[in-house]
């Protein structure tokens, strides 16, 4: 093993140990951190721990600047060393290659490669079984300009097919949203702008930000704004999207596969453009590609859903909104039936974000204060000071977090259709095969 390499896992762990041997402010964060993340997340403790290493905050310092301000007997090239971890970040990675000494891993969330290795020899071991193609979740660290090592706990998937590997992006989307796209700012910075250009339309399309119709007549209202959006892409590329192939291209002078490539690079869904264009047009592809908005069956045979929009935040769809408006604009709001236990739902669902509280705090504030003071028993809960402060103990982050609205990379986006073609051929599959059983319809 190299000596920088063995130098920085034992760094690495007396740098954990300083953490877990600390008192008074620097234990209070990091319990505080934990409780925090781990009522938020589905994630290893070790793994929260590792994550706070870098990111948690004592005072206005991170441990790891705590470590190097009480580290004197460092030297210099340590403390370049640690110093460089600030940037290690949590990743779902493929393994592309095994080397005598290490790994080259793919990050999926963004497609970069990294050449990562093994600092100490437990790691090493409990590796040694990787193979080309297994997937690998941990978090990783830059030893130099071109080395990284696995910094944290690693969970080793093995090979996955394409269902399973969406499946696993799922969750590491669920789990690990701070660290989406975290090598790749660039990306990060598309995503979010995707969120705003997706509420602007949202809001020219409906005239609201917020929307109560039938489940059914908002799923048909919803196809008909991913029209309204798809044809957006196509002008923003300079493309009218009413018009035929031949038409387009005799009237801009360019050829099929020019005209093809212009809607895609503006963000266009390749089916949306085979349905325009000859399929198989080549030209430069998008590097995000927005996802497409289904409603599940249950928000379908909702009888009021409510859809509320933020620029951040995205879309929320909300069955019961109508009832809560209800419950706060009753005399007595003990007497609707029903309402302590819905209220409860709305502190702990995922979905009902703070800002579906914040709106609620606004338009009903007294109402809202009130009925949090009986149901919680707290007589001395002021809504203006303690609101935050709720959510966070109930799991909500208090900041938006990337939607599922927000475009993806393209390679995702690809995996992710290839996955749910694999399990509808699956499907059929089995159905045919129950049939020919004796089973089935």
């Amino acid at each position: 093993m190299e000596p920088i390499l063995e130098r920085a896992g034992e760094l690495k762990q007396e740098l954990v140990d300083f953490v877990y041997d600390a008192e008074g402010e620097l234990a209070e964060a990091l319990e505080a951190y934990a409780a925090s993340q781990l009522r938020q997340r589905k994630v290893a403790q070790d793994m929260i721990v590792d994550e706070f290493l870098s990111v948690g905050k004592v005072g206005t310092n991170t441990p790891l600047e705590l470590f190097l301000e009480n580290g004197s007997t460092l030297s210099k090239t340590d403390r370049a060393l640690v110093s460089q971890w600030q940037r290690s970040f949590a990743g779902l990675f493929a393994v592309e290659a095994v080397l005598p000494d290490g790994f080259e891993l793919r990050n999926w969330l963004t497609a970069k490669p990294y050449t990562v290795k093994p600092a100490t020899a437990k790691v090493a071991a409990d590796l040694a079984r990787l193979q080309v193609g297994d997937i690998l979740l941990t978090r990783i660290a830059p030893v130099d300009e071109t080395v990284w090592m696995v910094s944290g706990p690693y969970t080793q998937m093995g090979k996955l097919g394409k269902p399973k590997l969406a499946v696993a992006i799922g969750n590491f989307k669920d789990n690990y949203k701070s660290w989406l796209y975290s090598d790749a700012p660039d990306l990060l910075e598309e995503a979010w702008r995707s969120v705003e250009h997706y509420h602007e339309i949202f809001l020219e399309f409906f005239g609201s930000d917020e929307v109560t119709m039938p489940g059914y007549q908002f799923n048909k209202q919803i196809g008909a704004f991913q029209e309204q959006l798809t044809q957006r892409y196509l002008a923003a590329a300079g493309v009218d999207g009413s018009k035929s192939l031949d038409e387009l291209a005799a009237e801009s002078g360019m050829t099929e596969e020019e005209l093809a490539a212009a809607a895609e690079e503006a963000g266009v869904d390749p089916a949306e453009v085979s349905q325009l264009f000859n399929p198989g047009a080549d030209g430069q592809k998008p590097k995000m590609m927005a996802p497409a908005v289904q409603l599940p069956d249950d928000l379908k045979k909702a009888e009021q859903l409510t859809v509320l929009a933020h620029p951040r935040w995205g879309q929320m769809y909300l069955p019961t909104y109508t009832r809560v408006k209800t419950i706060l604009e009753a005399e007595d709001w003990q007497s609707v039936d029903g309402s302590s236990k819905l209220i409860r739902h709305y502190l702990d669902a995922p979905d009902v974000t703070p800002f579906v509280w914040h709106r609620l705090a606004e338009q009903y504030p007294k109402p809202l204060e009130t009925i949090l003071q009986t149901l919680l028993d707290r007589p001395s809960f002021q809504l203006d000071r303690d609101l935050d402060a709720l959510l966070e103990e109930h799991g909500k982050p208090l900041q938006p977090e990337l939607p599922e609205i927000a475009s993806v990379p393209i390679h995702l986006h690809n995996l992710f259709d290839e996955a749910v073609r694999e399990v509808q051929k699956s499907k059929s599959k089995d159905k045919k095969k129950a049939k020919k059983s004796g089973f089935g319809a």
